[in-house]
């Protein structure tokens, strides 16, 4: 084997090990899990299966949440709260944030942000908004944490883009954006997920995945939140694009809706993860 040869094989390894120290962890786990598990009963089950650690749905619960985490040494990666835009409605519960910003500082959490109380893309209430988050942004500065706006199809933030132009008005460097595919599978006919994430690659902090079929004119997501293994959309080509473009940042395993024992679910979804990392050696 010359040298030539050998650095390319070095550099190709270093792209993997790269790719493989990725942090990976699932959300949405608690709700439709036959089992009914506990935090405590999550946190050995994730650590069991090889996640880094778990994202966290609403305020409440997050010390519980935290303290079944660290008894097993994993990571509190994302929390997930509301925000309301209507002018007769509290926008969120300040002393809870507060709160749940003390229990996390210094864990480096990445608060997700549901934009709620208007009609998707509403333009007018970017002022508000920038505002809001702002404030929240000044709130979370000394935790050492992120807001991240999460598009959800059908609330103020649906789109990625309309994500990308609230967080640049913020202009804040706690404040990013985080791509979901599933939301993206919705919302978006065009299937051009490259020039999305190109675009918001300055701000991209985060990555929602999970197994998908390509289109589906259904209501509901059955079909556009599988375990990772299932579904005919191209996961190898959309995780080899996020690679080209540089992105290093968590990926969160959607599971929302997928019934049965959880166990199971995760277990098949982190085999298809391992195998998809395998693709970039």
């Amino acid at each position: 084997m010359n040298w030539k040869t050998i650095t390319i094989g070095a550099l190709l390894a270093s792209s993997f090990a790269a790719r493989a120290a990725q942090p990976f962890f699932p959300f949405c786990i608690d709700w439709h899990d036959a089992k009914k598990r506990n935090f405590t009963e999550q946190a050995a089950m994730l650590k069991e299966l090889g996640y880094d650690g778990v994202g966290h749905i609403w305020l409440p619960k997050v010390a519980e949440r935290i303290a079944s985490l660290d008894a097993v040494g994993l990571k509190l990666f994302q929390i997930t709260m509301t925000v309301n835009l209507a002018t007769n409605k509290t926008p969120y519960d300040a002393k809870q944030f507060k709160d749940t910003l003390a229990l996390v500082k210094g864990r480096n959490v990445q608060f997700l942000l549901i934009m709620q109380g208007a009609k998707p893309s509403e333009t007018n209430l970017d002022e508000r908004a920038v505002a809001i988050v702002r404030e929240m942004s000044d709130l979370a500065k000394d935790s050492g944490s992120e807001l991240l706006l999460y598009p959800h199809t059908g609330d103020w933030i649906e789109r990625i883009e309309a994500a990308c132009r609230v967080a640049e008005k913020v202009d804040r460097p706690n404040v990013g954006v985080m791509f979901n595919l599933c939301h993206w599978l919705r919302v978006d006919s065009s299937r051009d997920c490259r020039s999305l994430l190109q675009k918001a690659m300055p701000r991209l902090r985060a990555v929602s995945i999970n197994g998908a079929d390509e289109r589906d004119d259904k209501p509901g997501w059955a079909h556009y939140i599988q375990p990772l293994d299932a579904g005919n959309f191209d996961m190898a080509t959309f995780l080899k694009t996020l690679n080209e473009l540089g992105f290093k940042g968590p990926v969160g395993l959607q599971c929302y809706g997928i019934g049965g024992d959880t166990r199971e679910h995760l277990a098949r979804s982190m085999e298809a993860w391992r195998k998809l990392n395998k693709s970039f050696q």
